[in-house]
Formats: C-alpha cells, structure tokens, sequence
C-alpha cells in the first residue's frame, strides 16, 4: 500500500507580510515532484480566492520546494478517484460530500463533460489565477510541466531559472490539454503548435524567445530575482491602481477568447475517447494501466534525446 499524501495544508503553504503586502504560496512535496493532490489543489483555489480579496495582500509569489517548481498534479491519485465505485473521492473534486449527489454515469456525456466544466472554472484550482485580482508572479524551476505549466500560462509575471523545462506530457498521452488556447496566446502561435505536434518541452532560452518569460536567471540567482520584480511591484501603484489595471487585462483576456479556450478543451477532454490509434500509439487508457510516469518515460525513447521530457533522458545519447 502507498503511503497516504500529506495534508492539503503541508502541500501547500501559504504565508504573508503586511508591511510589504506581499503573500507566498509554496508547493511543498518534492519527493513527488510538487505534484498537488485533489485536497490541495482545491486549498490553492481558496488561497487565491481569499489573497485576492484580502486587502492586506498586493502581490503574490508561487513557487515551489526542491529541484522543480512541479511536474503536475497528482494522476494517479486522480484516475483512482475517478475510476472507484466509491464515488466519495471523485465528488471531493467539486467540493460535494460523498452522499449529497449521485455522480453522472459512467457512459453518460455527462460523466466526463462534469469535471471538463469544471476545469474551467476558476474554483476547481485550475484556472484560478485568471480571476486573481492582485500582481501574481511564478517562480520557475527544473520542471514546469502539465498543472504547474497551466500556472505559467495564467500569471502574471513569471521568473525562471536557465534550466527549467517547459510542457505537458499530456500532448504526448492525449493530445491536448485545459489550457491550449492561453499557451497559444502567450507563446504564440507557431511555437505553441511546435510544441503540441511534437511533444517536446522547450528549454527556459526557448521561452524567453517566445516572450513567454519576464526574466531567466541562473539558478543560484533566482530568489533574489523575483524578490526583485516583487518589491518593485508592491511598491509602485496602489492595491485599487492594481485592481483596476488586473480588471483591463481581464477584458482584454476574454476578447481573446482566453475562457472559451478553457470550454473547447473541454469538449476535447469529453470525445476524446473516441480517437483510434494508428499503430502502436500511446493512447491515455494504456498509458493510465500501465502507470502514467512509466508510459511517459517509455514513449521517451521514441525521440531525439534533447526532445525527452525526462531530464535524465535528455542527458542521454543513443
């Protein structure tokens, strides 16, 4: 039997200084590369949901324990809740007790439409820092792949460390992902769809020539650097001067049709099921059977070493 995960409340930490205005959220398990259970993901949606309102918090830092900010959230704690007849640790992710509804059927449009709404919608710890109305900004380390990626792409500033890594693993076992059309916004086009038909991640320099990152620093500089952005930010406007400028970006983020993008992946998520492999593709049920981690790094073999997403693999030469 594994070990059960901490409490939501060791996995994510949460602290805060008054006289600066500034608030910290850390991601605290490194021995699972950071990965957030169902618990703490919904910890870090109430932790921003009450930052944004709490007037004695201006701008906000993320970041992560260990070698890497985080490679994702926890899937197979998250396939085991779905897939169990006990439909207690499934309704967990909506914040409903294990007898207060009955959950879709399995089968049903609606078994998987359920949870591909609620990924877009800013409560389920997904999506949550497009409805933050204070300056967030990300640490970047070592990895930054699948939920921790979905982050990247929807703060404000992110700081990054010259070797991290950027992606999800998701293009490579499914195809797509929650946050495509706002990766597409912020990396560009091109780039992004780079990224989706090869499933490669892309180096921290990759970013930068993206625009995708605000700064990359060595790694032994990178604290000092978003203590840097984040004192500039407490101190320049107003906490009201930052609300309304968030507000804007927020208009000017739904013209682009940032939740819209949220909603069409979700469909994706929905059908997707119905896609045949060709040959011997790695399809999402295999790789879920077989153990997503072990999937993923098998599939590695298949590309050139600086195109693996394991940063051991990508030390390695054929």
């Amino acid at each position: 039997m594994p070990e059960p995960a901490p409490p939501a409340e060791e996995i994510v930490r949460y602290e805060k200084d008054p006289k600066t205005k500034i608030a910290t959220i850390t991601f605290d398990r490194p021995d699972h590369l950071n990965a957030p259970t169902i618990a703490a993901r919904v910890r870090y949606a109430d932790l921003l949901h009450r930052a944004s309102v709490d007037d004695e918090v201006k701008v906000l830092v993320i970041r992560g324990t260990g070698d890497d900010l985080g490679s994702g959230a926890d899937l197979p704690e998250f396939m085991e809740a779905f897939n169990s007849p006990d439909q207690g640790p499934r309704l967990a992710e909506y914040r409903i007790g294990p007898d207060e509804v009955a959950y879709p059927p399995q089968g049903s449009f609606r078994y998987g439409a359920t949870l591909s709404s609620w990924y877009a919608n800013s409560h389920s710890g997904i999506r949550s820092l497009q409805d933050f109305k204070k300056i967030s900004i990300l640490e970047v380390k070592g990895y930054c792949y699948g939920w921790h990626f979905y982050q990247a792409a929807d703060a404000d500033l992110v700081i990054s460390s010259d070797d991290a890594l950027f992606g999800h693993p998701a293009f490579r076992y499914a195809g797509w992902a929650p946050r495509m059309w706002w990766w597409a916004q912020t990396m560009g086009l091109r780039k992004f769809q780079e990224m989706v038909f090869t499933g490669r991640a892309f180096t921290a320099a990759e970013m930068f020539q993206c625009n995708f990152l605000n700064s990359v620093v060595p790694r032994d500089r990178l604290e000092a650097e978003v203590d840097k952005y984040a004192q500039a930010c407490a101190r320049n406007r107003p906490t009201d001067t930052v609300f309304m400028q968030k507000t804007f970006f927020e208009f000017m983020k739904q013209f682009q049709g940032e939740y819209l993008g949220s909603m069409m992946t979700g469909l994706f998520e929905t059908v997707g099921g119905f896609a045949a492999p060709d040959n011997n593709d790695m399809m999402f049920d295999q790789a879920m059977d077989r153990g997503i981690n072990n999937a993923v790094k098998d599939n590695d073999a298949n590309f050139p070493p600086e195109w693996r997403l394991s940063k051991r693999a990508r030390q390695r030469e054929d």
